[in-house]
């Protein structure tokens, strides 16, 4: 009968709600007595008490569920690496993304990402500045000598699943400011010493440093 109370009453909030709430307010009507008493009172009581769930759910700030959010408001981390810059937009560790994610980076002038690898892809738009993409193969036992192409601002380029690469700020004087986008969240990265060191001996590192204070179980790989 509680369902029924909540579907009549309340059909907007039920078609929004989660499936996590709809079992909590199930369990609250079978604790409250809803099917042995069809009191008017009761009934009004089991409907606040699910719109208050409702608002909770959609103004969380910890969990991202707000639909439009101020960029210069969300968190910031170098995470120990000098004149790099991280801010995670939308993650599937943060905000419960299931199929890509999106980063802010900003890099001063000298700056780079490590040379690294994952198995996902990912597609980078260049916002301001200038710089250099290294790219190498997958398909040898070590990457060799890596093409190198020139980035600049609204200039877009990605990345093969795999393939080593690193992106270097080679601007003497602006920062390079990207937008990064990855399939397959979380992010596994394998990290090289150089590019002579053989693919199998990279070294994984996951959760990677933005997910690993929010993250524990492993992601296997395909």
């Amino acid at each position: 009968m509680g369902g029924a109370i909540l579907s009549r009453k309340a059909p907007l909030l039920a078609a929004k709600i989660p499936v996590s709430l709809e079992v909590s307010v199930t369990i609250a009507c079978v604790q409250m007595g809803v099917g042995d008493c069809d009191s008017r009172l009761l009934e009004l009581q089991l409907l606040f008490f699910f719109s208050i769930c409702c608002n909770a759910f959609y103004h969380s700030s910890n969990q991202g569920s707000l639909v439009v959010r101020n960029i210069s408001e969300i968190p910031q981390n170098n995470f120990g690496r000098e004149g790099f810059s991280h801010i995670t937009i939308a993650g599937a560790v943060l905000h419960g993304m299931k199929e890509v994610e999106l980063w802010l980076q900003t890099f001063t002038p000298g700056s780079r990402t490590p040379i690294h690898r994952h198995s996902c892809e990912e597609v980078f738009v260049v916002l301001n500045g200038r710089g250099t993409l290294l790219l190498a193969s997958s398909s040898l036992m070590y990457p060799g000598t890596p093409q190198e192409y020139p980035i600049y601002s609204n200039s877009t380029f990605s990345i093969p699943v795999n393939d080593p690469h690193q992106v270097w700020n080679t601007d003497e004087h602006e920062d390079l400011q990207v937008l990064v986008v990855i399939s397959r969240p979380p992010v596994k990265v394998f990290i090289y010493d150089d590019w002579s060191m053989p693919h199998t001996a990279a070294r994984l590192k996951f959760p990677y440093y933005w997910d690993q204070q929010h993250l524990y179980e492993p992601k296997d790989e395909l």
